[in-house]
């Protein structure tokens, strides 16, 4: 059987466990940063406002609508090629004489088209205020309630201290992907944050499998340090991760190609999220275990402690 990543490996990954911590705080410092100061460029499913699709007999030049739409009173419009160059999306924020959907493409339709390009409306969304507001604070709740899931989850199966080390991992990979689209200033929807909740379901479970195999170590070997366990552990589910990445690559990697631009955003954010979920779960879960103090005494139940006491004589 072909392996990506040889089983015999011993790297010493825990001598970098300074310098990882140093780039992780740099890291996680810079994305609250970007999220303080530039924030995220919310689509219009948070947002609320209206979509437009229109379809022109000839290409057309994007600055050019752009600037026929501050012409008609709609400042701020994002305006992109949608498949060609004939096709294009307008994007604008709610304006208070926004009756309909129908009425505000024909409005946008109506401003941007020209006698020698006509144009028509092939789809046009509105979305209040209100609606978008909702779906914000909906978005914020399902991420809480992960996280309290994950929480939950992990205290039950684990030590207390693989618990924090799992959740201050995955928190770390969620802040730093969504940083990313503040640095980037792509449109943040619902999309976007799917794939964020799906960066959290992979990096978690990556953390998992290599925590799995340390508890396993800890139990089995006595004559190690703690500092021994970890790299081994690291090293012996290496190629079990390297392989699930990569598969998980290749997915979104097709996905981001083929996928259109509704999803690029989606794939993008999966694309960035397993590769620092990868790094994250060998280069920060094993040495925040170490900085905890985690030994082999940390892993035996003490109702184990309590039934054998009960049979000694």
């Amino acid at each position: 059987m072909f392996h990506i990543i040889p089983f015999n490996t011993n790297v010493d990954f825990l001598r970098m466990r300074n310098v990882a911590l140093v780039v992780s705080i740099l890291l996680l410092i810079g994305s609250i940063a970007l999220l303080a100061t530039r924030g995220l460029n919310y689509a219009l499913d948070f947002t609320g406002g209206t979509s437009a699709e229109l379809l022109f007999e000839k290409p057309v030049d994007l600055e050019e609508i752009r600037a026929k739409l501050d012409e008609a009173g709609y400042q701020g419009a994002t305006v992109q090629n949608f498949g060609s160059e004939n096709d294009v999306v307008i994007r604008l924020q709610p304006r208070a004489d926004q009756a309909n959907a129908e009425q505000t493409g024909g409005a946008i339709l109506e401003a941007v088209t020209t006698p020698d390009n006509p144009g028509q409306v092939i789809s046009s969304d509105f979305v209040g205020p209100q609606v978008g507001k909702e779906l914000a604070q909906n978005g914020i709740l399902a991420v809480l309630f992960v996280l309290i899931g994950f929480v939950v989850y992990i205290s039950i199966r684990f030590e207390w201290k693989f618990a924090v080390a799992a959740i201050v991992t995955t928190a770390f990979d969620v802040v730093v992907t969504t940083a990313l689209f503040a640095l980037t200033q792509r449109e943040f929807d619902l999309t976007v944050m799917a794939g964020i909740m799906s960066v959290m379901g992979f990096s978690i479970n990556d953390t998992i499998v290599v925590f799995d195999r340390v508890r396993e170590n800890f139990r089995a070997a006595n004559k190690f340090s703690s500092m021994e366990i970890l790299n081994r552990s690291v090293n012996q589910t290496l190629s079990r991760t390297i392989l699930t990445s990569v598969v998980a690559l290749l997915t979104v990697t097709a996905l981001y190609i083929y996928g259109g631009s509704s999803l690029e955003g989606m794939a993008e954010s999966q694309i960035f999220g397993i590769i620092l979920g990868t790094l994250s779960s060998i280069f920060v879960a094993c040495p925040i275990l170490y900085w905890l103090g985690t030994s082999k005494q940390d892993l035996i139940p003490k109702t184990r402690d309590e039934a054998e006491l009960a049979r000694r004589p």
